[in-house]
Order: C-alpha cells, then sequence, then structure tokens
C-alpha cells in the first residue's frame, strides 16, 4: 500500500493526468478506492501550475483595464447560440459562455478550475466529480448549479449541434449529488483519457433562462450567462457590442488575472475581406488579422501605417496549421473513385499560386497536422504499423507501401502539362474518357463538379484552378453565393467541393470522431464535411482517444494522419506558421506569448498615449 500510494505524491512522475493535491483513502485501501482531487486536469502528465497559482505565465497581471477592443465578422449573423444547427451565431458569441475548467494557452492538454474550483476522480478515470464554487453566478445574479450542469449536457445532445452526441457519446449519466456537486460517470471501455477534459470544457447554460424559450431556435435574445462579459447593444447582422460586467463574479481566479481587460469588445460585420480591409483602413474598427496574402504584401501602405499609428506584426502560431483545402462531398457517386479525386487534386498548382498569387508568403500542405510533431513523414516505422496492420484490408496500400503521401509538386507556370497528363491518365483510369474536350463515363455522362464559394477575394485563387480543370476536361464553375447560403448549403450537404479549415489539437480526442468518424457522417450539420465513414479510421480515432501517454498519442494521430491522406478526401491548400496581424497602437500584448492563443480578445489591454 505504501508503494501504491507513493505513486501519487507531487514529487513523482504520474501519468494520471493532473496534478494530485489531495489523496482519499474510501473504504478499504485499494486502488478502486483511491480518490485523487485537483484543482485542474490534464490528459498526460503532471499540471504546469501548481494549486496556489495566482497566473498565468503569458498574461500581464498588471496589465491595465479600460478601453474598447473593436474587430471585425464576416458575414453576418442572427444568434448568439453557437451551439446549434438553426443560424448564423454571431462570431465571437462564445466569450458569453463559461465551463467548468478553463484552457491553459501555454500547455497542450490542461485546465484549469472556472466555475469549478475542483475535481475528484479515481486513478482510471472512470468518472470526475466537479466541485462547483459557491460564489459562482450568472449575470442575473442566480447561481450556478449543479443542476445547470446536467441540464446543459442533457440539452446540448437532445438539440445542439451534432458534435456533443458524438462527443458526449461515452457519457453514460451526468448526475448532480448536490447544488454543488455534480459527476459525470463514463461507459465501461470507454476511452477515457479525455473525457473528463471534454467535461470540464462543456459549455454551462443556464436551466431557468430556457424555462419558457426554445434553445434549438436561433435568436438574437442574449442568452443569460455566466462569463465576464453581457450583449451591451446589438444591430443585428451588422454590429454587436460587448460590455463588461463590473461585478463579474470570477474576476479575481487566477485563471482569470491578467485578462478580460477591455471595458468593452465592438465586432462590426462585413459581407467580405476587401470591403472589410476598408473599413480598417478607414478606422471602423482597430485590430485585424489578416488572412489574405495579397493584401498582406501589397496595400498595408496607407498613411496611418507611414505614421506609425497602426502596428503590423507577425506572431508565432504553435498551434497545428494548415488544415484548410478544398474538401469533396463523398456522398456524391463522382468522387467515389480515389483517382478522381487524386486528379482534381493534381490540377491544382500551389507553386504556381504561391509565386504568383500569394506572394511566397506560404508553405504546401500535406498533414492535416501540419507543422508539428503529430505529421506523419516518410514509411511508417513499427509502432505504427502496429496499429496499421490489423486494418490492411480497409485501407489502401501506400498507407504500408509508400510514404505519407505529399501532394504532387508542380513548376511554377501557369499550366504544368506534365502533372495534367499524369491527371488525364488517372481519370482515364477511372472511367472519364476524353471526348471531344470532354470527360464522359461509360453512361455518357459528363465529368461536371461546382466549388462552393462564399467569399469574392477568392476568386483570384478558384478560377485559375477552374481553368485548369477545363483543360482536364471536366465540366467546372465557380459556384460562389453570400455566407449565409453557404453556411446552409454545408450542413445540407449540398455541394461538390467546398473550403474549410480545421483547427486541429496538439491533443486531439473526441472530436475527431465528429471531423472524420462514421457516427457524423451522415448528421445534417455535422463537422465531418466530407463525409468519411471508413472503419479502418475509426478504429485509428479509437486509438488516439485510448492513448495513454503523450509517446502512444503521437503514434496513433500519425498513423490517422498517414491513413487519412491516402483517402485523398481533400486538396490540401497551404498554410502560413504565424499570424498576421494589424492594429491601432493603443493596444499591447504580453511579451511572453503563449504558442497557443492569440489571445486579442482575453489577455491584450487598451492603452491610451
Amino acid at each position: 500500500m505504501r508503494n501504491l500510494l507513493k505513486r501519487f505524491k507531487l514529487s513523482d512522475r504520474m501519468r494520471l493526468g493532473s496534478v494530485v493535491i489531495g489523496l482519499l483513502a474510501v473504504g478499504s485501501a485499494s486502488l478502486a478506492d483511491t480518490v485523487l482531487k485537483s484543482h485542474g486536469l490534464s490528459a498526460y502528465g503532471d499540471l504546469k501550475y501548481p494549486e496556489n497559482f495566482t497566473h498565468f505565465d503569458y498574461v500581464n497581471p498588471e496589465a491595465p483595464r479600460g478601453g474598447t477592443m473593436s474587430t471585425w465578422g464576416f458575414g453576418t449573423f442572427d444568434s448568439f447560440n453557437p451551439f446549434i444547427v438553426k443560424g448564423q451565431a454571431e462570431y465571437n458569441s462564445t466569450l458569453l459562455y463559461e465551463s467548468l475548467m478553463k484552457r491553459a494557452y501555454d500547455e497542450p492538454d490542461a485546465v484549469y478550475g472556472l466555475i469549478a474550483e475542483s475535481a475528484e476522480f479515481p486513478p482510471d478515470r472512470s468518472w470526475v466529480i466537479f466541485n462547483l464554487r459557491p460564489e459562482a453566478r450568472f449575470a442575473d445574479g442566480s447561481p450556478v448549479t449543479a443542476e445547470d450542469v446536467v441540464f446543459s449536457y442533457e440539452t446540448l445532445v437532445a438539440d445542439g449541434l451534432p458534435k456533443f452526441r458524438v462527443d458526449y457519446k461515452d457519457f453514460e449519466t451526468v448526475e448532480a449529488m448536490d447544488p454543488r456537486r455534480v459527476k459525470f460517470t463514463f461507459r465501461d471501455g470507454a476511452a477515457v483519457q479525455r473525457l473528463s477534459l471534454e467535461a470540464a470544457i462543456m459549455p454551462i447554460l443556464s436551466k431557468a433562462d430556457y424555462a419558457d424559450r426554445d434553445f434549438a431556435r436561433s435568436s438574437i435574445e442574449p442568452p443569460l450567462t455566466s462569463g465576464p462579459y453581457v450583449v451591451e447593444s446589438v444591430n443585428a447582422g451588422n454590429q454587436v457590442v460587448y460590455r463588461r460586467q463590473e461585478n463579474y463574479w470570477g474576476d479575481s481566479l487566477p485563471v482569470n488575472t491578467g485578462q478580460n481587460n477591455f471595458d468593452r469588445i465592438v465586432i462590426e460585420y462585413f459581407a467580405d475581406y476587401t470591403s472589410a480591409f476598408e473599413g480598417f483602413k478607414g478606422g471602423s474598427y482597430d485590430f485585424r488579422e489578416e488572412y489574405y496574402s495579397k493584401i498582406w504584401a501589397t496595400s498595408y501602405d496607407f498613411p496611418e501605417i507611414e505614421q506609425g499609428n497602426i502596428i503590423r506584426e507577425q506572431i508565432l502560431d504553435g498551434q497545428p496549421s494548415g488544415t484548410q483545402g478544398f474538401w469533396f462531398n463523398l456522398r456524391r457517386e463522382k468522387f467515389q473513385d480515389p483517382k478522381v479525386r487524386r486528379a482534381i487534386s493534381m490540377a491544382f498548382n500551389f507553386e504556381w499560386s504561391n509565386a504568383t498569387l500569394f506572394y511566397d508568403l506560404y508553405q504546401r500542405t500535406d498533414s492535416f497536422w501540419e507543422n508539428s510533431p503529430l505529421q506523419a513523414e516518410g514509411l511508417p516505422g513499427p509502432a505504427e504499423i502496429e496499429l496499421l496492420e490489423p486494418l490492411r484490408g480497409m485501407l489502401p496500400a501506400e498507407v504500408f507501401e509508400e510514404p505519407a503521401f505529399v501532394p504532387k509538386v508542380s513548376r511554377p507556370v501557369r499550366i504544368d502539362r506534365a502533372v495534367l497528363r499524369e491527371a488525364g491518365h488517372l481519370l482515364d483510369e477511372a472511367g472519364w474518357v476524353l471526348q471531344d474536350g470532354e470527360r464522359i463515363n461509360r453512361q455518357g455522362e459528363k465529368l461536371k463538379i461546382a466549388i462552393l464559394n462564399n467569399s469574392p477575394g477568392f476568386d483570384r485563387v478558384i478560377n485559375p484552378y477552374i481553368s485548369t480543370l477545363q483543360q482536364l476536361g471536366l465540366e467546372a464553375t465557380n459556384e460562389r453565393v453570400d455566407y449565409a447560403q453557404s453556411r446552409e448549403r454545408e450542413k445540407n450537404f449540398d455541394f461538390d467541393i467546398t473550403i474549410r479549415r480545421y483547427a486541429m489539437s496538439l491533443t486531439p480526442g473526441p472530436e475527431l470522431h465528429s471531423f472524420f468518424g462514421s457516427l457524423s457522417a451522415s448528421e445534417i450539420g455535422s463537422q465531418n464535411i466530407s463525409g468519411v465513414a471508413n472503419p479502418a479510421i475509426d478504429v485509428l480515432i479509437g486509438h488516439v482517444e485510448n492513448a495513454s501517454t503523450r509517446e502512444e498519442l503521437e503514434v496513433a494521430v500519425k498513423a490517422l494522419d498517414r491513413a487519412l491522406r491516402a483517402l485523398h478526401i481533400w486538396v490540401p491548400q497551404w498554410y502560413n506558421g504565424s499570424h498576421n496581424v494589424a492594429y491601432r497602437k493603443h493596444y499591447r500584448h504580453p511579451e511572453n506569448m503563449p504558442p497557443l492563443r492569440l489571445g486579442e480578445l482575453d489577455f491584450w489591454w487598451y492603452e491610451p498615449e
């Protein structure tokens, strides 16, 4: 027993996923009866911050409070509920909501007490109890209780986005033990390594607030939430102003010190990126992250730049980057053959685009975990083979026999005819032969594709790609619609090819079922935009979930990355390992920026001249 308990001392290396601040012997002195208590949770390894920490290292605890942060949103909005299928949620409405614990952005997988002051759990993590802070309050002064947590879980699963049903599928029960204690019990055999963290970051809703309104209905009426900001004013679809509460209950918590510094946050909406940039130049808002290489390279030459009133800066982005591309809708018959998908992918000439359109500011994406240690490279090693071998009959042979797939490199010329000839051979082999300049199958059908596009600024990328596809004999079009239409059509899988970027985690887990799992492939509003439904991918996601060490996690993610790349479900685009930002000089950010968050709404501050 002495040796057993020694495993849980702070001085020892643990694989229990959190720093233990208490050991409670309940009943007999067996492992099953040991309960750990912690101020935070982590999937792997020790927590960085001890129980008595005062603030995160990356914030400025002396940051002044006041002023307004103004930035922009794309498209339009008609809702403050980002957790449902209906409507277009306001771009930053998640800042209204809080969770039981709050993420640290200088650790890959750690959360610390917010609404919950601590968590209790056994070594096998088969359940977790969160102890709620008695001072936790909604904006109307009512307490946040265990019943609100239970209500949040039940409501999100019943009426929320499909991702919640997938992410929480292994929650067996969620029960209020008393007003300040809520217990999550996980299913036998579930991959428990990440489930306690999923519970910890679940958004908490007010049960009373939804007693007389429908959670699943899109509404511009602001919800009752417990966060530091409330909605001060709203001009539907055009502008929203958030106001920091003077009596916010969580101001003095370590996880909030040096954060929530702006009195107001203003979001100005624009229909497209070009008009948004003109709005920035004209002073409509003061902070802009720039996503367009052409604008970044050529357009920041207006007077305020020359006068030094606007700061341009590149800030390192430590997140896996570049999971952005043109995504095939695999639900459509014409995309069933991977040779067709490969041929269409080869027609995208990144090298010419980068040199001609992007001013050589980008690099080509080839991995779903680009620019991170989770990226698969070369041939699979023994540890990967051990996971992949049982799936040999369900995955392409290239997974086992060839290095991890990378896109074809073209010459930086408008049309690389050698690459097009190779793509044409693939289409021939797939049964789409060239007749009078058109690709025709045995049924006499033309190979038609449309790329769904909601941004005029993307035309300069898509139109040359369309032209190259037409050279191959495809009837290809740039199908431009407004933002609301594109969102609605994506929700209902009404597209051939669409553009999307996934923000991948350094500690991926249940959310992978939402992105690539069979369970989500046919769910309306699903994040599985391509409709991947491959049992081998499901098994590999299970290996990722079940990894008990970070080393095991890396092997499992690399195997999954390798398998996904071999399925050719997308045309990889490009990435930039930094945030390109421009802002008026009354804003400041900490010198020690965290690798996993830009945080302009979180821990930047206003400092007038």
